[in-house]
């Protein structure tokens, strides 16, 4: 999100009338056709049980078809790059309900607050408990192996985003002063990319799928994996306060419907990322990544005192780059309706914990993955079948992030085969064990097989 866009949006809602142009104000005239506006981001994977995932099934649909009020509804979904724009709707009172990261989701409690036009955290997507949703990448020839060697260094980023939460928090823990020790440049995530992949930037901090696609395309090696920073990060669902009001069954609908599609997505997470591919263009390979069965990001609609806590730690980084002042992060945070939705459930999906790392294989031709018990055995059925893998994951051996074998930093300890998504734990982990050394992945293969 840049701080430009950010800017500019707020100046067009000043601008806007403050009618209000979603939810029932969009009714026919004869009040019996209600259209509700969902604004979301089709390529920011980790909102898909609230978009595009949720849009694909048809379930929001179906639960406003089963109201049995006597009203019809349409359901007018808006796609986006990023939160900012979407904000900027709801703050306008165009857009009923939205989907975002952390950050921006600060950014839309401040920005609803400064308009009257308050909006309400009521679910939460897809989460990573360590903060691995965020990635500092490089080019796949640059000679960088560390944070630290960042200094003086053009990184792009998003300013507002999670992912400049990552590049600041992690710049700050490497001794590095994120406004002066570095050369931020403010862009969205296709222009860094395309700057990375020209060389007029050094490296690159951006938000899922980002990270994980460039990685897969071999435009870019991890330098940084955000979960070393142990901070959640999550994205999540707003409502505009005064349509949550007006509708709450209209509101517990959505988050009915979106429960189901979190449930279709956990149940059958290859066929939901073939979905979600369909519907972005993005490889379905790049989806699994991160919604996959043991992949960064975690689904459950529940509003996670640990993600509250989290959004509470974020408000500073926001203030200090000036792009809010203080949030209310108690107030608005409302999970009242969540509750509702999903009834006796909800209380163990709030105490539900990520299921633990694992490492996978997506077979070609395959409509499942096969799981299996550490990555040196994923290595050896790698190297039985090289000609018949779509694709193959493991965890990080130190933050459990989920990262391509192929892609994965290696080292060799003893008769073990340990992964890392980024050169520097590697060096930390062998660092702590002698003998341990970094070998190439086909080292690693021809050790398995």
């Amino acid at each position: 999100m840049k701080h430009t866009a950010v800017a500019a949006a707020a100046v067009v809602v000043l601008l806007a009338p403050l009618t209000a142009c979603g939810g029932t104000a969009a009714a026919g005239g004869d009040g019996s056709t209600v259209t509700v506006t969902v604004g979301y981001q089709s390529k920011t994977i980790n909102t898909v049980t609230a978009g595009t995932l949720l849009r694909s099934l048809g379930y929001f649909e179906k639960q406003l078809n089963s109201l049995g009020d006597g009203r019809t509804y349409k359901v007018n979904w808006q796609d986006y790059a990023t939160g900012a724009p979407i904000t900027a709707q709801m703050t306008a009172g165009k857009i009923d309900i939205g989907s975002m990261g952390d950050f921006p989701l600060l950014i839309n409690a401040a920005r609803g607050k400064q308009l009257n036009r308050p909006t309400r955290l009521v679910s939460v997507t897809g989460y990573n408990l360590r903060g691995g949703l965020n990635t500092i990448v490089t080019s796949p020839g640059s000679k960088l192996t560390s944070l630290e060697e960042l200094k003086g260094k053009k990184v792009s980023t998003s300013i507002g985003s999670a992912a400049d939460g990552t590049l600041v928090r992690a710049l700050q823990r490497a001794g590095i002063d994120p406004d002066k020790g570095v050369q931020k440049l403010n862009q969205q995530p296709a222009v860094g990319a395309s700057a990375l992949s020209a060389g007029s930037i050094d490296a690159l901090s951006q938000f899922v799928a980002w990270p994980g696609l460039l990685a897969y395309q071999g435009k870019a090696k991890a330098l940084y994996d955000g979960a070393l920073l142990n901070l959640p990060t999550f994205h999540g669902v707003t409502a505009r306060e005064d349509f949550a009001d007006r509708d709450p069954a209209v509101l517990e609908a959505f988050l009915k419907a979106q429960a189901e599609a979190t449930d279709y997505l956990n149940a059958h997470p290859v066929a939901a990322a073939e979905k979600v591919a369909k519907a972005t263009g993005l490889p379905a390979e790049v989806v699994y990544l991160y919604n996959g069965a043991h992949g960064i990001s975690t689904f459950d609609p529940a509003v996670k005192p640990q993600l509250v806590a989290a959004l509470k730690r974020d408000v500073p980084v926001l203030k200090a780059a000036k792009l809010t002042g203080d949030v209310d992060v108690d107030s608005f945070v409302d999970d009242q309706y969540v509750k509702k939705a999903l009834g006796a459930s909800y209380a163990e999906k709030l105490a539900a914990t990520p299921p633990p790392a694992a490492s996978e294989v997506w077979p070609k031709g395959a409509g499942r993955t096969k799981a299996f018990a550490s990555p040196a055995r994923l290595l050896g059925y790698v190297s039985a079948h090289r000609d018949g893998i779509r694709a193959a994951y493991v965890p990080d051996t130190t933050t459990g992030t989920l990262w391509f074998a192929d892609k994965a930093v290696w080292v060799a300890n003893g008769g073990q085969l340990l992964p890392f998504v980024a050169p520097a734990t590697a060096r930390s982990y062998v660092t702590a064990h002698p003998g341990a050394r970094v070998i190439s992945y086909t080292d690693a293969l021809g050790r398995a097989s």
